[in-house]
């Protein structure tokens, strides 16, 4: 038996290297072609130290989307047919009988409690269609300090369980200390009660899962035991306002794809996305602890972006983590108008950016190290991008006001020295770029077409093709605004500037002129003055740089508008960015939807006791390195313990009570980011 163990580790270990060899390689060879053309367009009238610069961005993110590229290529011959040995299949566990206790963990701060009940009575009243309902327990973790919110919340919870006869299923606790956010929300439902559950599927207050997803990812964690973290495939959904229903086509186009291609080379060193995942729990407490960073915020104290952290210590402790593109049946919400999607980007960048203290851990896969590194990159990006554009503009500037030299000084020649233009080199970079950019959309068009169903749901051909060119021409428009908000958050937060932990606004609100003046004047203002520059400057650049001068003039107005539902819902009435969730809705979204518009029944303000409110504690055993999270609670529910960061990235206590989880951001992943 050990040696089929080991022969199989090393199979799989050759698999993932060969994988892994191909895509980095590809990759890394893609952006050097691309930037050896580009230096040789440079070279034709000498380089410059300046122009080796712009070379050296221009390569960074070419490598950026070059990864994406590749991904998305693996992701297109995968789900054209090629079937993939090393993937996590559902149906392998179609029928098989659950015996593992799983916990439903839902963590809510100031939350809109009616959508919080309609989410969770969609995904419980699925759940409770299957079989195998019994061996799921619904926690609702509260860290609301709103006194209204939480009197609706206890209103919210006594009406899930009168309705579901669930008396001893569904809990409601409140923390009043709510240090760590959401990570410490977390860790304080495993310390209490995580002796009672073998996993626990972490939902964000605008989740939705279908209870067979739900039953099958617990199926999937009971027959891959090596397995700590099992991420679904999130779909954006839900969303009326323009901005909304472009960014649910796009992730619905892109997202299986590219997510079939991250689980193919990243296998069993994936990426957990903080919800909608399930989660094995006696290794997450005790491999997943988060430290807290030396030093002030922003890089130091709290990780605010936990999941990938997670994701790198479960690898670490020698669990999985892996994807599994295959499963539907789980969803999500995206911001609604851009204010909200950068409101919620500042908080992220902060995050991210803090994991350029974490990706030096002793321990740590090289994988997870790519993998943080990827989230630094996603923000860092933008200013990237940014100092290019501008490098380039002061360069088309200074060349512009040069008079041609066609002798040079000090030599008699009877031919004049021709300034050299390589079009074609040009031409074939563009054509490059264009592609590496587009090609992984046409691929999602393209899946699309070929399967009747999802061609139907989508609108039809004609429709999905027109639908495309829509989303890309916003793409274009918005990218630059976005480009100076990333920026900004970069450097506000190198400069020392924190961000608070607020609620976030997930409703359709619209935004006023004046609301997007006060966001993005200095966005109006760059355009204005940059296109003027180069106008006088450099007329032929100014055309090159249209699109990005364009995208900050109207930055405003795009806010503005996109921010509408009526305009997101003129171009459903049209047929144009249709999604399969807005076609053929699954009845789980139909219950959401029926849920949300419902009139909410009026709160009454009394606190449930708690023995009704909560189980009684289960801690997890002592031993194996998670005796300190088994310390007796305080009264208010959490621990005073905390910890500091050694050098070599372990956790010291100051306190032998619990470790500290430091953390709280609720999303993403920069692979997403990057599609």
């Amino acid at each position: 038996m050990g040696a089929t163990v080991s022969r199989a580790e090393r199979r799989t270990s050759w698999r993932a290297a060969r994988r892994r060899t191909a895509f980095f390689g590809l990759t890394f060879l893609t952006s050097a072609a691309a930037a050896a053309l580009l230096l040789d367009i440079l070279e034709a009238n000498g380089i410059t130290s300046v122009e080796l610069c712009g070379a050296a961005l221009f390569f960074i993110l070419f490598t950026w989307i070059a990864g994406s590229f590749w991904t998305a290529v693996a992701g297109f011959v995968i789900r054209l047919g090629a079937r993939d040995p090393a993937a996590i299949d559902p149906a392998e566990v179609t029928g098989r009988p659950l015996h593992t206790r799983v916990a439903i963990a839902m963590p809510v701060y100031n939350e809109d409690p009616q959508r919080v009940e309609a989410g969770i009575e969609a995904t419980w009243s699925s759940l409770q269609a299957e079989s195998e309902q019994a061996s799921f327990d619904l926690f609702i973790l509260s860290d609301t300090t709103n006194a209204d919110i939480t009197v609706a919340e206890e209103a919210m919870w006594r009406n899930l369980v009168a309705r579901h006869g669930a008396a001893g299923r569904i809990f409601y606790r409140r923390r009043t200390d709510r240090s760590e956010r959401k990570a410490g929300n977390i860790l304080e439902f495993v310390r209490r009660w995580g002796g009672k559950y073998e996993c626990m599927i972490v939902l964000d207050a605008d989740s939705v899962m279908s209870g067979d997803t739900l039953v099958t990812l617990a199926r999937l964690m009971e027959a891959h035991p090596e397995i700590g973290i099992l991420q679904s495939l999130p779909l954006a959904a839900g969303r009326e306002s323009l901005f909304g229903r472009l960014l649910q086509f796009g992730a619905r186009l892109q997202s299986p794809l590219l997510s079939t291609g991250l689980a193919f080379w990243q296998l069993g060193e994936s990426n957990y996305y903080g919800h909608n995942a399930i989660v094995r729990i006696a290794p997450f407490a005790r491999h997943c602890m988060l430290p807290r960073l030396s030093g002030r915020p922003p890089l130091g104290g709290e990780i605010l972006s936990h999941d990938f952290v997670e994701a790198a210590f479960m690898s670490r402790g020698g669990y999985e983590v892996r994807q599994v593109p295959g499963l539907l049946g789980s969803w999500e919400e995206v911001p609604a108008n851009v204010i909200d999607f950068a409101v919620r980007d500042r908080r992220w960048t902060q995050g991210n950016l803090q994991h350029s203290r974490v990706m030096f851990f002793r321990g740590l896969h090289p994988l997870s190290r790519v993998h943080l590194l990827t989230g630094i990159i996603s923000y860092l990006s933008s200013p990237i991008w940014f100092a290019l554009l501008l490098l380039s503009s002061i360069l088309s500037a200074i060349e512009a006001s040069k008079k041609p030299q066609y002798f040079l000084p000090g030599f008699r020649s009877l031919f004049p020295r021709w300034p050299q233009i390589r079009g074609g080199e040009t031409a074939v970079l563009l054509a490059a770029t264009l592609a590496v950019l587009l090609v992984p959309k046409t691929f999602g068009v393209l899946l699309a077409i070929r399967d009747r169903q999802a061609r139907r749901e989508f609108g039809g051909s004609g429709r999905l093709w027109l639908s495309l060119l829509i989303e890309q021409l916003f793409s274009v428009l918005l990218a630059p605004s976005m480009m100076v908000f990333h920026s900004t958050f970069v450097v506000q937060t190198l400069a020392g500037r924190s961000v608070s932990w607020n609620a976030q606004d997930r409703s359709e609100r619209g935004v006023t002129v004046l609301g997007a003046l006060r966001r993005q004047k200095w966005h109006l203002v760059l355009g204005l003055v940059w296109g003027a520059a180069m106008l006088r400057l450099a007329p032929q650049f100014f055309w090159w740089l249209t699109p990005v001068l364009a995208g900050l003039i109207c930055s405003v107005w795009l806010t503005v508008w996109t921010s509408r539902p009526s305009a997101g819902l003129r171009l459903r009435r049209w047929g144009l960015l249709l999604t399969p969730e807005e076609t053929a809705p699954p009845p789980e979204l139909v219950a959401l939807r029926r849920g949300i518009s419902q009139t909410p029944a009026p709160a009454e303000a009394h606190t449930p006791a708690p023995a009704e409110a909560i189980p009684p504690p289960s801690p997890l055993p002592s031993g194996n390195g998670i005796s300190a999270l088994n310390g007796a609670p305080e009264a208010n529910g959490t621990s005073s313990a905390k910890g500091t960061l050694s050098p070599g990235g372990e956790l010291s206590h100051a306190a032998p009570a619990v470790s500290t989880a430091k953390s709280g951001h609720d999303y993403y992943t920069a692979q997403q980011r990057s599609g």
